[in-house]
């Protein structure tokens, strides 16, 4: 089984405070910096290439969410230093096959995301059929809001993570929604890899982040996720 890895996800629109976010992670103990895709949206290829001279060894993941073009997307962003690079389920097959290929040709891993597939688990496998190399399996920010403004339950991608876990061999992640102790939880469910948001909202009932606190939360989840690789 593929080490717990905790993976910081720099959902921000601030290139100082991603840098910022970043080192005070990794201090922390997190593994894997992910460029979210609001920070491609701000500084795209100028932000990737920023974090790899900064941190020179640690792996990051670019969230293109690739529907098209595929091969230059991930050309593009192994150029500039990723070393993850993410397409979706609901692009077309060809779109994969060239994501695939460049992640082949260039040296970086394909993170095969499933958000709005009608059948998440089919999603999941038919991308580990292609190649990717990891699963997100994942409930998208507009779904989970939109579902819960209506009065009805948010759906979370732990509804669906076993089975999910169950129909592939690449590791699987889940993102959406979750609690910090829903994300500590998720090597339990056999997704070693743990996704946290940044900046992370309060959680009352588990972790309480708030200012000058993050470090210390972090550093929490890093201990927690990495001794379950020890059990």
């Amino acid at each position: 089984m593929h080490p717990p890895i905790v993976q910081i996800s720099l959902d921000l629109t601030n290139l100082d405070e991603a840098l910022e976010t970043a080192h005070m992670a990794l201090k922390a103990g997190v593994d894997w910096l992910e460029v979210g895709t609001p920070l491609i949206l701000a500084e795209g290829l100028h932000g990737v290439r920023l974090l790899r001279k900064a941190f020179p060894k640690v792996p990051i993941v670019a969230d293109l969410k690739t529907m098209d073009g595929g091969y230059l997307e991930a050309e593009m962003m192994a150029g500039a230093g990723a070393t993850h690079v993410v397409v979706m389920a609901r692009a077309h097959e060809e779109t994969i096959h060239c994501v695939v290929k460049a992640g082949r040709d260039f040296g970086v891993k394909v993170m095969g995301d499933n958000m709005v597939c009608p059948d998440m688990v089919t999603g999941a496998k038919w991308l580990e059929d292609l190649g990717c190399d990891y699963i997100v399996h994942h409930i998208g920010y507009d779904e989970r809001r939109g579902i819960a403004a209506k009065g009805n339950r948010m759906p979370s991608p732990m509804d669906q993570l076993r089975e999910v876990v169950a129909a592939v061999k690449i590791p699987v992640q889940a993102v959406g929604g979750l609690t910090l102790e829903q994300a500590v939880q998720c090597p339990a469910y056999g997704a070693p890899l743990v996704v946290i948001g940044a900046p992370l909202a309060i959680d009352a009932d588990t972790f309480r982040t708030a200012d000058g606190q993050l470090e210390s939360t972090l550093r929490l989840i890093c201990e927690r996720v990495h001794a379950f690789g020890k059990k």
